[in-house]
């Protein structure tokens, strides 16, 4: 006898969608594991709102729409074990935990699902220049102390990079009374949703410098001012483009990673484009009965989407245990997605033809005005999609219908072109 039927490794969005996907889809022995001491994950730092437009049809904040679905688990029998790490994820599978509940301990089940969201990248990780004074922080870490812990960061600040954790933190702390100087992008268009530029930048007369980057770090006790350069189209700065900036505070918004140690340690397929798990239409992953959601399979934009991908993977979670994988052709066979011209990678990697409609999601390389996304099989056109404008910032999305899908035969590949 298996322990549970489902454990779900995370308490974030898509963690909870997941789990009331399954609960919903028939499981009953479902366990989520948490290694904080609440649900919610990173939306209990995210007071702002604007969430839940599509998933609930109204406006939220990050608390809220956390809470929503903790609501909805309350009406069940599911268990949470928080403040609990995973150390590991085992064939059959299982799940070694460790917590001050619950001990030392390893965890049957039938499935998986792994939902451990994403890290921000740090200094290191971009080798910036320069000397190691205080004041510089990743723009979650910033958001935690001030919306959770009740710090101020600084009163004079610079932020590189445009992701939209950077962007909303302009905001955060324009209207918590500091100045920031200025968003400094490496890339030459922004990394975060229009709506946030518009409304964080813009509306607060915070300067944007795209292809520019931080190339110098100057203070002793603490950052005394940051020196930014113009780059090429190499990304090397150019010599004589530099500006100064006195500020005390550096925050960093350059880039997500998704959390896949664990995958990783237990021999998951790890796709180079995302840095996350390959996954098939039913988000199931190269380990039999573990399945993937959210931005441990790759960063998304909005917890929307989130949500609807850790419900899916819930409800192909429950399939799998209650003995009818319905994602799985009647021949095994699967074709696999790429990405072609002007797109830079495909979620899933992999899908069943005979599995109904199937939604690829999917980021564009460059900034196109009006476009047309076409999806090709072994090279021949099956479908297009016309779109107004698309930026690398945004995620995309398209469905191939269950009649396209079915005929599938070889490898479907998606691209992006100017109309």
């Amino acid at each position: 006898m298996k322990d549970y039927e489902l454990i779900v490794v995370g308490g974030g969005p898509a963690g909870l969608a997941a789990a009331a996907g399954a609960w919903e889809a028939g499981l009953r022995k479902i366990l989520i594991v948490e290694r904080d001491v609440e649900l919610g994950g990173i939306l209990n730092q995210c007071i702002h709102n604007g969430f839940g437009l599509h998933y609930f049809k109204e406006e939220l904040t990050g608390p809220e729409y956390a809470g929503r679905f903790i609501k909805r688990l309350a009406g069940t029998d599911i268990e949470v074990l928080s403040d609990t790490m995973v150390l590991d994820v085992t064939e059959g599978p299982a799940v070694l935990v460790s917590g001050r509940e619950c001990g030392c301990r390893l965890i049957q089940a039938d499935s998986v699902v792994l939902a451990m969201g994403c890290r921000e990248r740090t200094r290191g990780a971009i080798s910036i220049p320069g000397s190691r004074p205080a004041g510089i922080f990743t723009a979650g870490t910033a958001q935690r102390y001030i919306n959770i812990e009740g710090y101020m960061v600084g009163s004079r600040v610079v932020i590189l990079g445009s992701g939209d954790i950077g962007l909303i933190m302009a905001r955060r702390l324009t209207l918590e009374g500091a100045k920031v100087l200025a968003c400094v992008e490496v890339m030459p268009h922004p990394g975060g949703l229009s709506r946030n530029i518009a409304q964080c930048l813009n509306d607060f007369n915070i300067p944007l410098y795209l292809s520019h980057t931080v190339t110098d770090i100057i203070g002793k006790d603490r950052v005394e001012k940051v020196i930014v350069s113009q780059v090429d189209e190499r990304r090397r700065p150019i010599p004589g483009t530099e500006m100064e900036f006195e500020c005390d505070t550096l925050l960093l918004s350059v880039g997500l990673i998704p959390e896949n140690e664990l995958s990783r340690r237990a021999g998951i397929e790890i796709d180079p484009r995302t840095n996350g798990p390959v996954v098939y239409g039913s988000m199931e992953t190269s380990m039999p009965g573990v399945f993937a959601c959210g931005n441990v399979v790759h960063v998304h934009d909005l917890v929307d989407n989130v949500s609807d991908e850790g419900e899916r993977a819930g409800r192909s979670a429950a399939e799998y245990v209650l003995g009818g994988d319905k994602d799985a052709a009647p021949d095994g066979k699967a074709v696999s997605l790429k990405n072609g011209e002007g797109v830079t990678y495909t979620v899933p990697q992999h899908i069943y033809p005979s599995a109904g409609a199937a939604d690829v999601y999917f980021r564009v390389a460059h900034t196109f005005d009006k476009s047309v996304i076409r999806v090709l099989d072994d090279g021949e056109e099956v479908l297009s999609f016309r779109r107004a404008r698309m930026a690398p910032g945004e995620m995309e999305k398209i469905t191939i219908p269950a009649d396209k899908a079915a005929a599938l035969k070889g490898t479907v590949t998606v691209l992006a072109q100017e109309a």
